[in-house]
C-alpha cells in the first residue's frame, strides 16, 4: 500500500469543515483533469463486497496476489484513511495522438508514452496542494490531524467502483470505467479528504444496453455474459502480469499485439468518441513508432533500457517482452 503524497489538515481558521465541490472540480479542470467527480466516503455496497470477495475466493485474480491484500481496506476505505469523509475521483485522458504504424508490432495505448503513475502522481500532488491552500489547510507533518491523501493504482481501493459512484460513467461490460461520449482510455485517481463537500455526485446507471461488442472482440473469451472476469484468460494479463510461459490461447490470439491488449477497448462505440491527449509525456518516442519487427526481434538489454525508460513497459522487464516478441516468428 503507497500513497502519492500526505498533508496534515487542520480545521482552524476555517469558516467551516465543509468544502465546495465547484470549487474543487474547477481547479481539476484548469489541472487538465478531463473529469471530477466526488462521492461520500463509506464501506463498498454490500452487493459489490460480495461479488469481489467470490472473485477472490475462486481465485481468478491469477497470479496477482496484491489484489487480496489489504482487503478490508480496500473494500472500507475508512479503514485505509481514518477520518476520510469524501472521495474525489479523478480521470485523466490517454487516447492516442498517435501509433505505432499497422503492421509492426502493438503496445498497449496506455503505455506508449511515459508511465502514467509518474504524471497522475504529480497532477494529483498538484491539486491537493491547490485545496489545502484554498481552504487554508496547515500542512504541518508534525501535526496529527486527519490528512488528504492521493492514491494512484498502487494502492487498495476500488478505482472503478469509486469512479462510478462519483458519477463520472459506469463500469461495462469490459469491466473498464466508461464515459459517455468519451470512452474509457482514462487513467483513474483518487484524493481521499476528511472533509464533508456541499454536494456528491449521484452514480452513474449502465448505458451499455444490449450492446455485446467488447465480448465478441476478446480474443481468448476473458469476458463471458453472466460470469466474472477471468484474469488468467485475458491477453493483457498474459503479456505483462504472467511471468511464466504464455498460454496457448494468448499465443493464438496475439496478432500483432507484445505489450497488453485493447480490443474490448476498441471494440466498445463510445470509444468512437474518443479525442486525442495533448499531453506531451504521453506522447510516443520518435524511436518507439520507428520500430520495425526486424528491430523488435534484435532488441538488445541496452536498447529496451533507452527504449522504455519511464516507461510503464517497464513492468513486463526485458525478459517477458522478450519472451512476448519470441513467440512472434519473424
Amino acid at each position: 500500500m503507497s500513497s502519492i503524497d500526505t498533508f496534515n489538515t487542520n480545521t482552524h481558521g476555517m469558516d467551516s469543515s465543509v468544502v465546495q465541490s465547484s470549487v474543487i472540480k474547477s481547479l481539476a479542470h484548469s489541472m487538465g483533469f478531463f473529469a471530477c467527480g466526488i462521492a461520500k466516503a463509506a464501506p463498498v455496497d454490500e452487493v459489490i463486497a460480495l461479488k469481489y470477495r467470490q472473485w477472490l475466493k475462486k481465485g481468478e485474480e491469477a497470479s496477482m496476489a496484491y489484489m487480496a491484500n489489504y482487503l478490508e481496506k480496500r473494500l472500507n476505505p475508512c479503514l485505509l484513511v481514518p477520518g476520510v469523509r469524501s472521495i474525489i475521483s479523478l480521470a485523466l485522458n490517454y487516447a492516442p495522438a498517435q501509433q505505432i504504424p499497422e503492421g509492426e508490432y502493438q503496445i498497449a495505448a496506455y503505455a506508449l508514452g511515459q508511465d502514467y503513475h509518474d504524471l497522475m502522481k504529480r497532477k494529483m500532488r498538484e491539486l491537493a496542494t491547490k485545496i489545502a491552500e484554498q481552504y487554508q489547510i496547515p500542512q504541518n507533518k508534525e501535526d496529527e490531524k486527519p490528512t488528504i491523501r492521493c492514491f494512484c493504482d498502487t494502492a487498495p481501493v476500488l478505482e472503478r467502483y469509486w469512479a462510478q459512484k462519483a458519477g463520472l460513467g459506469w463500469v461495462g461490460r469490459n469491466h473498464q470505467l466508461i464515459i459517455p461520449h468519451a470512452g474509457s482510455m482514462f487513467f483513474l485517481g483518487e484524493i481521499f479528504l476528511p472533509f464533508d463537500t456541499d454536494n456528491y455526485d449521484e452514480p452513474m446507471p449502465n448505458r451499455c444496453g444490449r450492446c455485446h461488442r467488447c465480448i465478441d472482440a476478446c480474443p481468448t473469451r476473458a469476458i463471458i455474459p453472466d460470469e466474472d472476469f477471468h484474469a488468467e484468460r485475458c491477453l493483457s494479463y498474459q503479456l505483462i502480469e504472467n511471468r511464466g510461459e504464455l498460454s496457448d490461447e494468448a499465443k493464438a490470439a496475439m496478432g500483432d499485439t507484445i505489450y497488453g491488449c485493447d480490443r474490448c477497448q476498441t471494440a466498445c462505440p463510445w470509444n468512437r468518441y474518443a479525442t486525442p491527449n495533448t499531453e506531451p509525456t504521453l506522447q510516443p518516442k520518435p524511436e518507439l513508432l520507428s520500430m520495425s519487427k526486424e528491430k523488435w526481434h534484435n532488441l538488445t538489454v541496452e536498447e529496451y533500457q533507452r527504449l522504455f525508460k519511464g516507461s510503464a513497459v517497464k513492468r513486463v522487464k526485458f525478459e517477458g517482452l522478450k519472451r512476448n516478441i519470441t513467440v512472434k516468428k519473424f
